[in-house]
């Protein structure tokens, strides 16, 4: 399975990570808003610096960091000092409540569309906290109705970079790992993660330069159907 008669691949399942690749949940204006009412010392240009360096720092350790540890190892950067678990934990808990809406990205549904027009079966693996509030995020953003399944590690009990995760979609899917790519903004807890477990990856860097390739890598999502089918072509 996976191969054309020419041996080469046919890619039948597009599976996506959530924030920061289709979603943008980057809003350091709310996390500036949530901190302050908390009593912490917190600004968005702060968080516009720490939040990416933690989740650099995440990835390098595989995920190994928990949602607790990121947001005090983020939240003691930006307010310059201790901060109690009892606000860490309030601030993760407000901002999964946020009724700020997360901002699709503008390439996104072109490429949704691309990607369904040619008959690409779609999906999303996520370390969110549940498939519901998952479902939430797609609904408001516009584009739930392009997803056939959505696998969440706060619901399934396993998170990336564990091959199970992946493993789950697929089997709901009905589609080996051979026939998928799977796109996502961490090089380590994405791209290289969903390789190991068998599947083709792709790197979205935004602030890359397209030309990695240990993960593949793009800028962009407009060029995920472009990658496949010179995937499929062996170009």
């Amino acid at each position: 399975m996976g191969a054309s008669t020419t041996g080469r691949p046919r890619i039948r399942a597009v599976l996506f990570d959530l924030g920061n690749t289709l979603v943008n949940n980057r809003d350091y204006d709310e996390m500036e808003r949530v901190g302050r009412g908390l009593g912490l010392h917190t600004e968005a240009e702060a968080f516009a610096h720490t939040y990416p360096e933690v989740e650099a720092e995440y990835d390098a350790t595989g995920g190994a960091m928990g949602e607790r540890d990121f947001w005090t190892s983020v939240l003691v950067r930006v307010h310059g000092g201790p901060v109690p678990a009892e606000k860490v934990r309030a601030f993760v808990e407000r901002m999964a409540a946020s009724v700020t809406p997360a901002q699709r990205f503008s390439d996104t549904q072109r490429c949704l569309d691309e990607l369904k027009r040619r008959g690409r079966a779609l999906g999303v693996i996520t370390n969110g906290r549940s498939e519901a509030l998952t479902r939430q995020i797609l609904e408001r953003t516009g584009i739930l109705r392009y997803f056939q399944v959505i696998v969440s590690a706060g619901t399934e009990g396993i998170a990336k970079p564990a091959p199970g995760i992946f493993h789950r979609a697929l089997a709901r899917l009905r589609v080996s790992a051979s026939e998928a790519v799977y796109v996502g903004d961490l090089p380590n807890v994405d791209a290289r993660a969903a390789r190991d477990a068998g599947l083709f990856a792709v790197w979205l860097h935004r602030d890359g330069t397209g030309f990695g390739d240990d993960p593949p890598e793009i800028t962009s999502l407009t060029e995920l159907p472009g990658f496949i089918r010179a995937l499929e072509l062996g170009t």
